[in-house]
């Protein structure tokens, strides 16, 4: 803790330093909704947004590990490059984090280990949105903890983008974008593959993505299509049985199509689709043996909504219908499928000119066998100039149980078909100051779970079982500053989790998930501009787990920067630290990149 204090006052103190630097005001951040789109000083939830520049001067090589640098998300990693993780967020479990592309589900209803399956790499994306606390009135099923939007924005502009990279551990990747189109149709497409030996015995890698996105201009809205796939093949050594099981090997595909309209008619707003994910997993405990041990799972989830607002004198209406069907097929949890209806509404109050907005919302879910649930909630916010702010909101949230958690049975794990959906009340009050390049936010939580599903054990001999254990009672303080400036310091940020979760059911020996979170996280980032090109970032993190003690990770990435041409060293792990993320898996060690952009015109 004491490295964690003198990193913030020498944050502090270089904040103070170039305070009197000039300053480039901050566009204005748009956040995307179901209903309607506000700007960031708008939204009365605890919002962060990962802009493009954040994201390509980050020292990471996915999407996971640029989340693992934001406070409060808790990426529990296994093996190099995120080819395996685990999204929790303030502490909760990996299923209860719905994740998005564009606005679309592609959570996996066999099991929330393939959420991240995302058929684009990091250079493609232009920005992610996270929304923590739950917004299961305005998406629905997953959304218990949080929702994490990926955004990526097709472009008319001509161009075309090769990037190449090399590093320890005979660890490659290449990739080619295009932007194309005209003034009506804007054109995106992208093609990579990553591919490494691994960093210890039998974690080597290939993933390999294609994706396409379309925007077609209409009269006063847009089409929108996206499409894509992705497969990865990987040694698991470790990664689930059990840290004996060093032959373990997996392959998945993910795919993702929808086809969208968003369309403007005076006081209406209206936006649908219609989309289609498909997973595929397939698992051999002995690589090369599927005769010993293995699994096949291919999940098929089909689904159309529509979303539609009205703008009063009494403010903004939105309603939304959902209807979804999802379909597996697996030689070890049979076929399984499930339809689940959705509606949702939402109305947004403004008063005092704006100054208070108030947004009630409910939604109802109808899932064909676990029959109806409804989930309430309540946003509040109060603007008393444009750089202070005050906030609260409180939600009812559930969560029905994966078919894995339901049906999944091998020599080390029992499913449970019995499980009954589990259910949380959850709140947050916080404030937020922002002015021009400055932005601050200070906040409380609490998340009261009840039927709460983990996979537990009594005794060290035991196998693995999915049980409802009960209730679980978590609260927390998050903390976080920083700012920009056009000097040779360019940003700095500081962010602090603070986390305490309850059991108050006779307590198990063994959480697989749920009872592993971080119960301290601190996260800090320097970057600095010199010599007009170069830029280096480094981040600082401090997790303290709550059963596995703690580490520090130091990353660097310095970026040589052109018009046309990006360079850049990446190091990994600076520190050499010896840590896990889950279930005992060796993280890597340092682990140096060099790697190389090209952009020009057709």
């Amino acid at each position: 803790m004491k490295r964690i204090i003198c990193s913030v006052l020498f944050l502090g103190i270089i904040g103070t330093v170039f305070a009197q630097e000039k300053e480039s005001e901050i566009n204005e951040v748009m956040v995307q909704g179901k209903f309607l789109n506000l700007p960031l000083r708008k939204v009365n939830e605890n919002i962060t947004v990962i802009s493009k520049k954040e994201l390509e001067n980050s020292p990471a090589k996915s999407i996971e590990e640029v989340l693992a640098q934001f406070t409060g998300m808790d990426i529990r990693r296994r093996g190099g490059n995120a080819v395996q993780a685990d999204i929790s967020l303030r502490g909760s479990s990996f299923e209860q984090v719905l994740i998005l592309v564009n606005g679309i589900r592609i959570n996996d209803s066999q099991t929330g280990h393939n959420s991240m399956n995302i058929p684009f790499d990091l250079a493609s994306v232009e920005k992610i949105e996270i929304v923590k606390g739950p917004a299961a009135r305005r998406f629905g099923q997953n959304a218990y903890a949080g929702v994490i939007n990926i955004v990526t924005k097709p472009s008319s502009d001509e161009n075309i983008v090769f990037t190449a990279s090399g590093g320890d551990f005979k660890t490659y990747s290449l990739g080619v974008g295009a932007n194309f189109g005209n003034e009506r149709s804007s054109n995106f497409i992208q093609v990579n593959s990553n591919n490494s030996d691994g960093y210890r015995y039998n974690t080597d890698y290939k993933i390999n993505n294609i994706f396409y996105q379309n925007r077609y201009k209409i009269e006063n809205g847009n089409v929108n299509f996206q499409a894509g796939i992705q497969e990865k093949k990987f040694g698991a050594n470790g990664f689930y049985a059990t840290p004996s099981a060093k032959d373990q090997y997996e392959e998945t595909q993910a795919s993702i199509v929808s086809l969208g309209i968003d369309k403007n008619y005076e006081k209406w707003g209206l936006n649908s689709s219609i989309y289609w994910r498909r997973g595929q997993d397939m698992y051999e405990y002995i690589r090369d043996k599927p005769e010993i041990y293995r699994n096949m799972h291919i999940g098929n989830n089909v689904g159309a909504e529509v979303n539609g607002s009205y703008r009063s004198d009494l403010g903004i209406t939105g309603l939304g219908v959902e209807f979804r069907k999802e379909f597996l097929a697996s030689n070890n949890l049979g076929h399984r499928e499930r339809f689940v209806s959705q509606v949702f509404f939402e109305h947004h109050f403004s008063f005092f000119q704006n100054a208070l907005n108030v947004s009630p919302g409910i939604s109802w879910a109808n899932y064909d066998k676990e029959g109806n649930f409804f989930y309430p909630g309540l946003d509040v916010g109060f603007d008393f100039n444009e750089n202070h702010k005050i906030y609260g909101n409180i939600a009812k949230v559930n969560r029905i149980p994966t078919f894995t958690d339901l049906y999944y049975v091998s020599k080390t794990e029992a499913g449970n078909p019995d499980l009954k959906p589990e259910n949380a009340v959850s709140a947050e009050v916080g404030y937020r100051f922002q002015k021009q390049n400055f932005l601050g936010k200070i906040s409380g939580f609490l998340r009261n779970s009840d039927n709460s599903i983990d996979w537990s054990k009594q005794n060290a001999t035991d196998i693995w079982r999915a049980e409802n254990i009960g209730k679980i009672n978590t609260k927390g303080v998050e903390v976080e500053f920083g700012q920009h400036f056009n000097s040779f310091l360019k940003s700095y940020s500081v962010g602090y989790t603070f986390l305490e979760s309850n059991y108050q059911q006779p307590e198990v020996l063994m959480s697989r998930y749920v009872m592993e979170n971080l119960k301290h996280q601190f996260v800090a980032k320097l970057e600095v501009f010199f010599l007009k090109k170069l830029t280096n970032q480094l981040i600082y993190r401090y997790n303290e787990r709550v059963s596995t003690g703690s580490y520090q990770i130091l990353d660097e990435k310095l970026s040589y920067n052109t018009k046309n041409y990006n360079v850049y060293v990446m190091i990994n792990n600076i520190l050499n630290a010896d840590y896990t993320e889950t279930f005992g898996v060796p993280m890597p060690g340092r682990w140096f990149h060099v790697g190389v952009s090209f952009k020009t015109g057709f």
